[in-house]
């Protein structure tokens, strides 16, 4: 699978720990920055993973900052990305299984090397379930409510 992976600043040794190890069991991996830890701004790498993700140029993404929190929440605001911070293996699997996640994000400063890695694994040796039909309608729901607010025109929810 071809992955792209970036952080800030805060999450570039990280970064530079789970691109070793992601290429090393077997994922072609994009790094798309920050390339030292001189001080960068999340939302910069946020977009660029997301861009590779609307453009086709990747299937996943991870993404990195000191608690995940920034760069989630911007990668959120982009069409067709869903990002959830995972800081254990279970959300890390259930979250692609149930949810399609599309970009898994740590924290640095939350998790340690180890952690990071088998969350890393079990993000992407994990797939959608397309075979169940609540994932699907609640799927479809996500994306319906993302293209509704995407034209500006007010609320689902009536």
């Amino acid at each position: 699978m071809k992955i792209a992976i970036a952080s800030d600043h805060a999450g570039f040794a990280l970064k530079q720990e789970l691109y070793k190890h992601v290429s090393q069991i077997g994922h072609e991996v994009l790094d798309l920055g920050a390339h030292n830890a001189e001080p960068s701004d999340y939302p910069d790498f946020a977009e660029l993973v997301g861009k590779a993700l609307m453009n086709g140029a990747v299937e996943r993404g991870i993404l990195i900052c000191g608690s995940g929190v920034g760069v989630c929440v911007a990668a959120n605001k982009m069409p067709g990305i869903r990002a959830a911070i995972c800081h254990d293996t279970y959300s890390a699997h259930q979250g692609v299984e149930h949810d399609e996640m599309n970009v898994l994000v740590v924290g640095s400063r939350i998790v340690g090397s180890e952690l990071a890695r088998e969350i890393a694994e079990h993000y992407l040796s994990a797939k959608f379930n397309a075979a169940e039909e609540r994932f699907v309608r609640r799927l479809n729901k996500v994306k319906a409510i993302e293209h509704f607010y995407m034209r500006g025109a007010g609320s689902l929810a009536s």
